[in-house]
C-alpha cells in the first residue's frame, strides 16, 4: 500500500513537471524551462567560488545516490 502510494507520488510530480516544461515551450510564455533554470543557477558565484555549480553538482550527486545506486 504505502509502495503503491510512493510510486504514485513520484508519477505525479513527473507529469507535472511536464506539464510546467510543456507551458514554458509555449509561444510567447514567460515561465522558464528547465535549461534555463539550471543556466541561471550555474552563473551564481559568491566570489570566485561557482556556487551554482557546486550546488547543481550536489543536487545530481544526491539524486544518484538515492534514486539510482543499488
Amino acid at each position: 500500500m504505502i509502495r503503491a502510494l510512493a510510486i504514485g507520488g513520484f508519477l505525479v510530480g513527473l507529469a507535472l513537471f511536464g506539464l510546467v516544461e510543456w507551458l514554458a515551450r509555449r509561444e510567447g510564455s514567460r515561465i522558464p524551462t528547465l535549461g534555463e533554470v539550471c543556466a541561471y543557477v550555474m552563473r551564481y558565484e559568491v566570489g570566485p567560488v561557482p556556487v551554482g555549480r557546486i550546488g547543481l553538482f550536489g543536487f545530481w550527486w544526491w539524486i544518484g545516490w538515492h534514486f539510482l545506486a543499488r
